[in-house]
């Protein structure tokens, strides 16, 4: 299986997920192929392929490529890769390790986990937990539905 991993553009880093990723594949012997994206993460993997940015052509492609995308909690990153009908692990970033300024992306997870989009994976120790999990398991196509979305993201945010 092709795993692509994208952790967005914005000037977080995101080396706990990296690092734990390359210790998965120093531990196993599969026949999973991996390439990231790592953005402004300072960690640089040791037993997969990566390059910090991607242009929009480099993206397009590797995502195509994959059957599985490990993503940060990021909206835009998840729809983009379940769009596209991909199995989606997503690792919510979070304030305490300097990955983003608060939490949120914990009830974003959650919400697209509730939805049966994605396989939501909280601990990056249990990342190859979730990659088992991913991989025998169906999920929900995503359908577009913005007014929908807009009234979630509303409820979300009337809650905080």
């Amino acid at each position: 299986m092709k795993i692509f991993v994208t952790l967005g553009s914005q000037k977080f880093q995101f080396n706990r997920l990296l690092q734990a990723l390359d210790d998965l594949i120093e531990q196993q012997t599969g026949s999973d192929s991996v390439f990231a994206q790592t953005g402004y993460s300072d960690y640089q993997p040791k037993h997969y392929p990566f390059r910090q940015f991607l242009d929009r052509e480099e993206y397009a492609a590797e995502m195509g490529r994959a059957d599985i995308v490990i993503t940060h909690g990021g909206t835009g990153a998840i729809i983009g890769a379940v769009k596209q009908e991909k199995k989606v692990i997503a690792v919510p970033r979070l304030a305490k390790y300097g990955e983003h300024v608060d939490d949120h992306q914990l009830q974003l997870v959650e919400q697209f986990r509730e939805l049966n989009l994605i396989c939501e994976c909280q601990d990056c120790a249990k990342l190859g937990e979730a990659l088992e999990t991913v991989k025998h398991t169906e999920y929900n196509r995503y359908e577009s539905n913005t007014q929908t979305i807009i009234r979630s993201i509303e409820e979300f945010l009337s809650e905080i």
